[in-house]
């Protein structure tokens, strides 16, 4: 086997295993160990402190506040935190009209993560709950996130991030998005059922408060290193496809790009503060996981494609072998798929909604490596703009 050859098939099979091959073996260790506990309701239920973290949100907090308000759980076990640090808008106001509602604010904005600092300092009960601002959540979601801290090696829950598009607009980015997110659900179901969800999405997650480890205010991605961090002590994060967050996607493919780049060199953050996650003899089960779903997706992945075109290139260059050929010419197609992706063909062909987000997500990831190494990303969040339309679909599943 020549160089190339062998470049092609690494690249091409590091990128199957990155998407999809980890997952397969880890569906079938745990067919064969059978590593699954089963989540009953239960009538003790445990006090929560739901938080909120939300900055010039009053388009949407009020909608926040009623759909919070009439989730299916006591009241007398329940304290509802609204942080808005920094905002100018009447975020605060329209949260003033709302009794219990606990508002925390100051003028300076530190950021995301320091905000989620000093609400967890103020929460008092056993159970935190976080969700953003511009989401709205199922009726029995935190029934449904309760129920799986009966075992005590239950460190925190995971909800599933839902995008919810209902426009043309919305749709040209929400579609590719929402399919994204419906695969990102099942790698999850998978993670979990082997051992833990490597990283939980900030739309909806939920630890144990006595596990709550203050973040660095410089920090990106706090909901992925919170629920890892959590996991590092040896606790699982449990997937819970019931408890639900509904969403509206970016308003444009530019706020889009400039999300999924954020997040991308929030990764990389991420990478240097979780270096113990590579000891997998200590951790064997979640360094598994960690490894194969978010740090090959982050480093290996995106370098892979390119190694894999370039490699298959050079050999459909030679025409030394059918094969060659062939893959050259599919994934050229599928690169000018998601070129066509770009341009007004986008909205008549969904076909090619799921090569250009695929090609889009690994471009992002790109951008942000370099935006890391440049030390440009600032931990204060920019609020992403959304379509204006409001979510209803899952508020009263």
């Amino acid at each position: 086997m020549q160089f190339w050859e062998f470049v092609f098939l690494l690249s091409c099979f590091l990128v199957f295993y990155n998407y999809a091959g980890y997952a397969l073996v880890a569906y079938v260790i745990t067919l064969v160990t059978k590593n699954r506990i089963v989540a009953e309701n239960t009538k003790e239920l445990p006090t929560v402190s739901f938080i909120v973290a939300a900055y010039n949100e009053e388009d949407f907090i009020e909608k926040k506040i009623i759909n919070s308000l009439s989730l299916d759980y006591p009241g007398s076990l329940i304290e509802f935190i609204f942080i808005t640090d920094g905002s100018t808008d009447k975020t605060n106001d329209i949260i003033g009209h709302f009794p219990l509602v606990k508002l925390l604010y100051q003028a300076e904005r530190g950021g995301k993560s320091a905000a989620l600092n000093r609400a967890v300092n103020t929460a008092q009960n056993d159970i935190l709950i976080f969700s953003d601002a511009n989401t709205t959540l199922n009726k029995d979601v935190i029934l449904n996130i309760v129920k799986h801290y009966q075992d005590e090696k239950t460190g925190g829950v995971a909800g599933e991030k839902k995008v919810v598009t209902s426009s043309d607009k919305a749709d040209e980015v929400g579609t590719g998005e929402g399919l994204y997110w419906k695969y990102e659900s099942f790698l999850k179901r998978i993670d979990s059922k082997f051992y833990s969800v490597v990283g939980a999405a900030g739309e909806l997650f939920s630890i144990r408060r006595s596990l709550y480890e203050p973040v660095p205010h410089n920090l990106i991605l706090d909901d992925f290193i919170i629920s890892l961090k959590v996991a590092q002590k040896g606790y699982r994060i449990i997937y819970e496809p019931d408890a639900c967050a509904a969403e509206l996607p970016s308003f444009s493919i530019r706020d889009e790009q400039k999300r999924k780049i954020r997040i991308a060199a929030g990764g990389f953050q991420a990478i240097g503060m979780l270096t113990g996650l590579l000891k997998f003899w200590k951790y064997p089960r979640l360094s598994f996981l960690y490894i194969s779903h978010r740090l090959m997706r982050w480093t290996v992945s995106p370098l892979c494609l390119i190694l894999a075109f370039v490699a298959n290139f050079i050999l459909f260059v030679q025409a030394g072998n059918s094969f060659y050929k062939i893959t050259f010419i599919l994934q050229l197609a599928f690169y000018l798929m998601a070129v066509a992706g770009t341009a007004g063909v986008l909205r008549r062909f969904k076909l090619l909604k799921l090569p250009y987000y695929f090609t889009f997500m690994n471009v992002s990831v790109i951008q942000g490596f370099f935006r890391h190494l440049k030390g440009s990303q600032s931990a204060i969040w920019e609020k992403a703009k959304r379509s204006s339309e409001l979510v209803h679909t899952h508020q009263n599943k």
